[in-house]
């Protein structure tokens, strides 16, 4: 929770937007959103998919968008007011937790890389599954393997942070790739009372800056000690330059699954 709550994320998350944000009509496309429909995006960050899914809905329809950050919170609300969206409420909560979301029951619970990071998963989706309405709908994005998304730099700073703990007995590795197995996620939502469990494969390129996927103050989010920092900025641009273009930007491949699962 600490992590997810530093203020810097409001620095680092609308640069991380301009990858992700390529992403987000693979997840809203399928999902087939009806007007009057009740949404939950779980793990809504900054808002923009929640705001998305509220157009859809019409303004006949609601959407309700769940996180564990505060300043993340926050940017959503800022983006909600500036664009005079009035369908749309957030709610800080743990989906772990088994609170009550207000708003619900739900047609459609929905999630952009927002739910890799549950340490106890089927506790997680069983009470999101709680929030739906019998014949409701889930649909959420998640990274492919690690060896399927070379962009990703995290292992290259091992060395310059702190070894992660383990999980405590009982709980489940975390992280952008914890949902990378088909068969594992698979088995995690049928043990949370999910079925029709269907996964969809993507692979797509998308040019932005270097900086769209790590900064100074990412690093800084990370771990990295500033006496470790030019040395780890490095480490990241030598990580990083397969990816450079002549234009200056950057082309990163990003390798996606769509997952599909129904209360029924």
């Amino acid at each position: 929770m600490e992590y997810w709550n530093d203020e810097r994320w409001l620095t680092v998350w609308p640069k991380r937007e301009r990858l992700t944000d390529a992403i987000t009509p693979f997840l809203l496309d399928g999902m087939a959103l009806q007007p009057g429909e009740r949404v939950l995006d779980v793990g809504s960050g900054g808002g923009k998919t929640t705001l998305a899914a509220a157009r859809a809905v019409g303004a006949g329809g609601f959407v309700v968008g769940a996180d564990v950050s505060e300043p993340m919170t926050e940017l959503a609300l800022q983006r909600t007011r500036h664009a005079g969206v009035d369908n749309v409420a957030f709610q800080i909560v743990d989906m772990q937790s088994g609170e009550r979301i207000e708003g619900g029951p739900f047609d459609v619970a929905m999630s952009q890389f927002g739910v890799m990071f549950f340490d106890e998963p089927i506790v997680a989706f069983a009470n999101l599954r709680a929030q739906l309405k019998p014949n409701g709908r889930l649909r959420f994005a998640c990274w492919q393997s690690n060896a399927k998304n070379p962009w990703f730099f995290a292992p290259i700073l091992a060395e310059f942070v702190s070894p992660s703990v383990p999980p405590a007995p009982g709980k489940s590795p975390t992280g952008p790739f914890a949902l990378a197995d088909p068969a594992w996620t698979a088995s995690i939502l049928e043990g949370a009372g999910f079925s029709a469990v269907r996964r969809t494969t993507f692979e797509i390129e998308v040019d932005a800056p270097q900086d769209a996927l790590v900064d100074d103050v990412q690093l800084g989010v990370m771990g990295i000690p500033n006496e470790h920092l030019e040395k780890a900025r490095d480490a990241v641009e030598t990580h990083v330059a397969r990816f450079k273009q002549p234009s200056g930007q950057s082309r990163f491949p990003l390798a996606f699954a769509i997952v599909d699962a129904s209360t029924v």
